[in-house]
């Protein structure tokens, strides 16, 4: 009797994670349904960037030149795609750092959006200025969420909550996240990234 419990016991936890594997995907933010995707990445350093992991630092305070540890993901074109992952700053003598990137890879290459940090805490968008959020202090734990739907909208959350919507032309676009020296900023700066995750609809 005891050998069939277990038994049973065995094929329901068998069957419970055939139905969980094949159910949608939850995403924090957004509706679905979503679909899980693992997109692969290049690491990118340059000038004084170091990548270790999900743990990127610039390590100089020059206000010029091409400073930047990031990884970048794959172009993706059409759909919705939704982003997440949270950011720590481990430490932070510079400022105006860009954290998080939606990139335009065609028909023209750019820069589409920025979530940038200031020293304080404050997190605002590059194009525009716009503040998104506020007490990214170091050691604090930030998330953040983009959904993009190409074509539409582009839609930033801060640890949850809806913080800009901006509209979107059609094309092909990436996803970019580390440390990058904005324009009027500079390092040094170390940031560790945690919870990487990626849906599409």
């Amino acid at each position: 009797m005891r050998r069939r419990l277990r038994t049973a016991g065995v094929v329901a936890a068998a069957v419970l994670s055939l139905v969980a594997s094949a159910m949608p995907a939850n995403a924090q933010v957004g509706t679905g349904p979503w679909t899980a995707e693992n997109p692969s990445f290049n690491v990118q350093e340059r000038g004084c960037g170091n990548v270790d992991g999900l743990d990127f630092e610039l390590t100089c305070s020059t206000g010029s030149g091409d400073q930047r540890a990031e990884r970048r993901y794959v172009t993706y074109t059409g759909g919705t795609r939704q982003f997440e992952g949270s950011f720590r700053i481990a430490s932070m003598a510079g400022t105006r750092i860009s954290l998080k990137q939606t990139f335009r890879d065609a028909p023209t290459a750019g820069p589409y959006f920025m979530l940038a940090v200031e020293r304080g805490g404050r997190l605002y968008a590059v194009h525009g200025g716009e503040t998104l959020g506020s007490g990214a202090t170091v050691g604090t734990s930030v998330r953040v969420n983009t959904v993009h739907q190409v074509g539409s909208t582009h839609k930033v959350y801060i640890n949850g909550s809806l913080k800009q919507t901006v509209s979107s032309s059609g094309g092909s676009y990436y996803d970019k996240f580390g440390a990058y020296r904005t324009a009027s900023g500079a390092g040094p700066v170390k940031v560790t990234w945690s919870g990487i995750k990626f849906w599409r609809k």
